[in-house]
């Protein structure tokens, strides 16, 4: 049931219990879908009838403006997650290196093209914390490297100056290394973690980013990948089918890119509700262990707590199937005030209740 391992199953829930319920395990923007988006969205439907642009080229010229990075280094596709299968397809690595807890895709991706996935375990008594032991991982055989910064699910980044030890190590071996920056946007100094001013440098430098998040918009499905490696960006074009993103995703993301107040406001809430929740969960005596972003990883001996929060109408992320942890590890997203409150007198009375 591999499209049941990520959370966001609200039509699930709906249809077990016949109402909507209160989701903290998809961590997207709590403001919800831009307001512009809708509207681009119905008007470009009166023209679903063509085809869709298989380049992007209107969506792509209005991306390398906002990021900087050139329009032929840019390539779209129906989410990160379309991205990644299309570059393991594209490239079909012998061998890869994963951290451990991390998003699953890039497993299932790598596993799908015959890749033989090693991992590197990332240690509680470390902090979850990428270390410098990653590095002596790195080695020639290694086809890639997948590093999610943040990572998904414990929220930590990588420090700025382990990632440009990782990068170069890459380089030297070989390696293709993949950074994920699609919670990067919700970090307090976005640009202090990201690897795109590299770019220019590294033509084994790939990095992930997407609307999904940081723009509520995962059901548009659209994400985008850059590189300064323009066949490598050919090849995964060629690795699916031409018409990845619909004319409607792209309307929708030209009209989000225009969004720069509600980044904004999103970004303030973000922050503050993040220190709200910690300030909860640690007064509930719960083990908060990381969340630089826009969700919060923890862990509490209640084991039972996904079905006592789903009977009150709470969804949250159970991480217990995540490689590299166990029952008893969670994910919350963080949302708006009253929805967190809700959260927090959901898992009072929970705990009250024990």
């Amino acid at each position: 049931m591999a499209a049941l391992i990520h959370g966001g199953d609200i039509e699930g829930y709906k249809l077990e219990r016949g109402r909507e319920p209160l989701d903290f395990s998809a961590n997207c923007n709590p403001l919800g879908i831009p307001k512009s988006v809708p509207a681009a969205i119905f008007e470009a439907a009166a023209h679903a009838d063509k085809y869709p642009d298989p380049l992007c080229r209107r969506l792509r010229a209005a991306l390398s403006q906002k990021i900087g990075v050139p329009t032929e280094r840019l390539l779209c596709g129906n989410g990160a997650a379309d991205l990644i299968f299309r570059l393991a397809l594209a490239k079909k690595p012998k061998t890869a290196l994963i951290t451990a807890p991390t998003f699953a895709e890039y497993a299932l991706a790598l596993e799908a093209a015959g890749c033989a996935v090693r991992q590197h375990l990332l240690l509680k008594e470390e902090d979850f914390a990428a270390t410098e032991s990653l590095l002596a991982r790195i080695t020639p055989e290694i086809d890639m490297l997948f590093i999610c910064n943040p990572n998904n699910p414990t929220g930590l980044t990588v420090t700025p100056s382990l990632l440009d030890r990782i990068l170069k190590a890459c380089n030297k071996s070989g390696t293709l290394l993949i950074v994920d920056e699609c919670f990067n946007g919700f970090l307090d100094e976005p640009e202090q973690h990201s690897l795109k001013p590299k770019l220019p440098e590294y033509s084994n430098l790939l990095i992930l980013d997407a609307f999904t998040k940081l723009y509520g918009m995962a059901g548009v499905r659209l994400g985008y990948c850059m590189t300064q490696n323009i066949q490598l960006l050919e090849e995964m074009r060629n690795a699916g089918q031409p018409w990845a993103v619909s004319s409607l995703a792209q309307a929708a993301g030209l009209a989000a890119l225009g969004e720069d107040d509600y980044v904004a406001q999103a970004r303030t809430l973000v922050k503050a509700e993040r220190e709200f929740l910690f300030r909860e969960l640690r007064s509930l005596g719960i083990e908060t262990l990381g969340g630089e972003a826009n969700y919060i990883f923890f862990y509490t001996e209640i084991h039972a707590l996904i079905s006592e929060l789903r009977e009150l109408g709470i969804l949250i992320r159970d991480c217990g199937n995540y490689e590299g942890l166990t029952a008893g590890y969670y994910r919350i997203a963080v949302r708006t005030h009253s929805e967190n409150t809700k959260l927090i007198d959901a898992l009072t009375a929970i705990i009250s209740n024990r």
